[in-house]
């Protein structure tokens, strides 16, 4: 799928300002080996004002624009968005408790000591766990990744996350023997919570979750190139993957011509598992911004996306209040969390510029997304260097788009 440029002054941007973001992008991380390849896009409405390719996919190989990365958490608004479909069915509520569809955890305990070698102590919950814990993050549930309590070491030793981790059915059994981090809905934990909304819409569906988000999202918006496991034939565009290394800047972690994502996962990860490009996420966030409809095709109500966008952090806090894991950081002062998608509550606060209600997210190999309602502006960034906490890229483009804009 080719990308249509339109002419960025027409769209109310100042080209000169968006060329800068190129400049900045090679100086600072393509010429300096911290990245090994970037792709931007910029856009309004359903137009795209700007789309730079920098770097190479692999060696010797320039980047293109139909590159398929993968997206990992930014594959949680799109099962987020799913799930919201059961709701407007009827088949589910939010106030739900989780255990309406996964019966093995209605007696989830909560963790008091123990772990490793010793027996967990656990006690029972005050609250039970609720759908919309799930999509908020307030589940007690938590990621290995984050390395701060024996619940996050169980879950490394039972390698939940891993790609070739347990299927979505056996996760749930491990999980029922593993006591939640906090009491649902007293704190906000990023965690594992949108591979559980992926379990419950295999259940509810009775189809494996590819299926799923197939029919409900992707075929309808005709993402072509979005995929837990990508097609033999277009391998050829999948670019290396790099996690940092603090003396070499980088080391090569996944081989686009050899990826993981090209063999079919054991779990299919709502939370992280998707591979998508530049074109196919537009047509996602135009989604977004169109409020839940494309080109004729109506994916999720007006309504239930406001609601998706709104704060659900408890007692209307942000992050910095409410956040017990590794993004309890001084940067998300002004932010709150939605169904979904972290979204702006104060620009102000934030330190950055912004729009009150923008929303988006990221992934780990350092993409993000942003949506803003406001000023009808998306952007779209790609590269594949893990962790996504290595740079402040998100912060230096979101300043930078904003600053690009004239009308």
């Amino acid at each position: 799928m080719t990308l249509t440029i339109s002419d960025p002054e027409e769209l109310g941007f100042l080209p000169e300002r968006l060329e800068r973001i190129d400049d900045f992008l090679k100086s600072t991380y393509i010429d300096t080996g911290r990245f090994p390849h970037s792709a931007l896009l910029i856009g309004r409405g359903d137009d795209v004002a700007h789309l730079a390719l920098q770097g190479e996919a692999r060696p010797g190989q320039p980047l293109r624009e139909d590159a398929i990365f993968r997206i990992a958490s930014m594959s949680k608004p799109i099962t987020s968005v799913a799930f919201m479909q059961l709701v407007e069915e009827g088949r589910v509520a939010l106030a739900d408790p989780v255990s309406k569809v996964i019966p093995e955890w209605k007696d989830l305990g909560v963790f008091v000591a123990g772990g490793g070698d010793v027996p967990f102590v656990s006690r029972p919950a005050t609250t039970e766990m609720r759908m919309i814990d799930l999509l908020r993050h307030t589940s007690g549930l938590t990621y290995s990744f984050q390395e701060r309590t024996p619940i996050d070491a169980a879950y490394r030793r039972e390698k939940l996350e891993a790609f070739n981790g347990p299927d979505l059915e056996t996760f749930i059994k491990v999980l029922a023997k593993i006591p939640l981090q906090f009491d649902p809905g007293t704190s906000w934990n990023y965690s594992i919570s949108t591979d559980i909304l992926g379990a419950i819409l295999q259940r509810m569906d009775d189809k494996p979750l590819d299926e799923v988000i197939a029919d409900r999202i992707t075929r309808p918006l005709g993402m072509v190139d979005t995929h837990f496991q990508i097609p033999a034939e277009k391998i050829d565009r999948v670019p290396d993957c790099y996690a940092f290394h603090r003396e070499k800047t980088k080391k090569l972690w996944d081989a686009g011509e050899k990826t993981a994502w090209g063999r079919k996962p054991n779990q299919l990860s709502g939370g992280g598992g998707l591979a998508s490009t530049l074109a196919d996420y537009h047509r996602f966030c135009r989604m977004l911004l169109n409020q839940g409809e494309l080109e004729g095709e109506r994916i999720i109500g007006r309504k239930t996306l406001d609601l998706m966008t709104a704060n659900h952090l408890p007692g209307g806090g942000d992050l910095t209040q409410l956040s017990s894991s590794l993004f309890s950081e001084a940067e998300n002062a002004g932010v709150g969390f939605g169904l979904g998608f972290a979204t702006t509550l104060n620009p102000a606060q934030t330190m950055i510029p912004g729009s009150r209600g923008d929303f988006y997210w990221g992934g780990m190999f350092s993409t993000a997304f942003f949506v803003d309602p406001t000023e009808a502006v998306i952007m779209i960034f790609m590269t594949q260097l893990m962790p996504s906490s290595t740079y402040p890229v998100r912060r230096e483009l979101k300043t930078m788009v904003y600053s690009a804009l004239a009308d």
